[in-house]
């Protein structure tokens, strides 16, 4: 394992920072929007960092396992309730990120890990 670097600059796992998504295909999230991140500090040689976008929480999304309520604070820095979405992880490379918005506390940090070994099934094999 290689790290990637101490530089507060650089997005850090549980920060939440905007993140600019395009272009994109079809379904996949699109525009400038904030993202958690959700990857390890310590792993990857790549300056990329694996993130889940957040949108706009919609009430039945409640509903959706991959969908983890974040409601806005001044540690998160969001201006109004969102959702992260397990469902579109993606790895984005340095130059997508434009700034830090917040935070996500450990809870929520933890339900969104939560959300994305439920949605890849990672709890149906031993590791």
């Amino acid at each position: 394992m290689i790290l990637l670097t101490t530089n507060p600059q650089f997005p850090k796992r549980g920060e939440i920072w905007l993140v600019n998504f395009d272009p994109t295909i079809g379904s996949e999230m699109k525009k400038v929007r904030p993202a958690a991140i959700v990857s390890s500090d310590t792993v990857g040689k790549l300056p990329i960092k694996l993130v889940a976008p957040i949108t706009d929480w919609k009430p039945y999304f409640a509903q959706n396992i991959w969908h983890v309520k974040i409601a806005a604070d001044i540690s998160n820095g969001l201006t109004k309730d969102s959702a992260v979405d397990a469902l579109q992880l993606r790895g984005v490379d340095l130059q997508r990120f434009i700034r830090k918005v917040g935070s996500v506390s450990e809870s929520q940090l933890l339900s969104i890990l939560v959300a994305i070994v439920t949605v890849i099934e990672a709890d149906r094999y031993e590791i």
